[in-house]
């Protein structure tokens, strides 16, 4: 059977420190744990304007294709918060891609109108340009296996809204839909971009679904034979969540035609879950990010050598984006690698990656120098090397 996974990337040669020496260089991170920087790295800006508020490349998506890298992002207007999100929640934002065609050493924004949502669709309470299709279902047919396909999946609202999918055959160069995504006897589903591609016409989406009480929520795996005509709910990852416990926002590797890894979004920390039976039942892994500030998504992708790295936002001073690395397949994690730290506001974070062929990881994220000025989407470029990992008991 042939499968792929939208995300790969590979790590090498890291600098350990205690977390006493990182506290001279900023203020201390997570001191309980041990902490590394990377061997080598590099930031880069991905999309930037004045006065504008980018963010949210997790709720998009990446995908690459050798040297080219393709990612999504939101862009509406800045206007300072303080518990919220700094963006203007009046304002229509923009759904845009940056592609990047040098291993996302520099980057080329593009607006496409075929990916506008549907016409007065406000998401997640922001309101959007208007011009956008309404979503229709889809014929079915589509073939996962051309080498330019990729599928972006699109929420409205993060409780119980409608949800929709948009594809492309070219390397998102243009888009086909949007396309319904089914609710599955819910209010509504909170889909984003999590997809393993199993065949021709066989595809696995992982995408959040309300709970009981209809707030958000927990993470669902569906699947589609039929090229996305029909598609059919295989499971749910962990119980339902109690009280405000939510589970939301997958990222998920492929270790083999049978087993897959999905680390998950708690209100606090990221948990990994793992099927060895193609999808059908789950069991908890590890804790990688034990102590989130706010919360953050993770992004997971499986290494060339095997290992697994997670990266996420810290929402806590001195607001970073962190990594981990496995060697064991998510059973226990190294020390935390600080990728970026000192942004200007919580408001952070939301991160992707994807490996190059180089073995170098791109991590795209959104960030900010100072707090009352736009917030924007960069890329840290590292290179972790070959050294040991050490590794922590249970993610702790």
């Amino acid at each position: 059977m042939k499968y792929r996974w939208i995300q790969r990337t590979v790590l090498l040669g890291l600098i350990f420190l205690t977390a006493s020496d990182f506290a001279q260089q900023s203020t201390a991170a997570s001191p309980q744990r041990p902490i590394q920087l990377p061997g080598s790295a590099h930031n880069v800006v991905v999309y930037r304007e004045h006065d504008r508020y980018a963010a949210w490349p997790a709720n998009h998506g990446i995908w690459s294709w050798g040297n080219e890298i393709v990612v999504g992002f939101e862009s509406g207007y800045f206007k300072e918060q303080k518990e919220r999100h700094s963006i203007d929640w009046d304002r229509p934002a923009e759904h845009l891609l940056a592609r990047s065609v040098d291993d996302g050493e520099t980057w080329t924004v593009e607006r496409h109108p075929d990916l506008r949502p549907p016409d007065g669709m406000k998401v997640a309470g922001v309101p959007t340009e208007p011009g956008g299709k309404q979503p229709v279902d889809c014929p079915g047919g589509i073939d996962f296996l051309q080498p330019g396909f990729a599928l972006t999946a699109r929420m409205s609202e993060a409780d119980a809204g409608p949800s929709r999918f948009y594809y492309s055959m070219d390397r998102g160069k243009s888009w086909l839909g949007s396309y319904n995504i089914p609710n599955f006897g819910f209010k509504g589903t909170a889909a984003r971009t999590d997809y393993i591609v199993y065949g021709k016409h066989d595809l696995a989406l992982f995408i959040t679904v309300p709970k009981g009480n209809d707030k958000e929520g927990r993470v669902a795996v569906v699947r589609t034979t039929d090229g996305a005509k029909t598609w059919h709910v295989v499971s749910y990852i962990g119980p339902e969540p109690a009280g405000d416990d939510y589970a939301i926002m997958p990222s998920s590797v492929v270790l083999s035609p049978s087993t897959v890894l999905t680390a998950i979004r708690h209100p606090h920390w990221i948990e990994l879950w793992r099927s060895d039976d193609s999808l059908k039942t789950w069991h908890f892994v590890s804790r990688p990010a034990p102590d989130l500030p706010r919360g953050n998504p993770p992004s997971m992708v499986r290494l060339r050598d095997g290992r697994i790295v997670i990266t996420y936002g810290y929402r806590g001073a001195p607001y970073q984006i962190r990594a981990r690395v496995s060697s064991d397949r998510g059973q226990t994690w190294g020390p935390e690698i600080i990728l970026r730290s000192n942004a200007g506001a919580w408001d952070l974070g939301y991160s992707r990656s994807v490996q190059r062929p180089d073995g170098k990881i791109v991590t795209i994220y959104y960030w900010s120098d100072v707090h009352d000025q736009e917030r924007y989407i960069a890329a840290t470029i590292w290179d972790p090397g070959l050294a040991g990992v050490t590794v922590t008991q249970n993610g702790q």
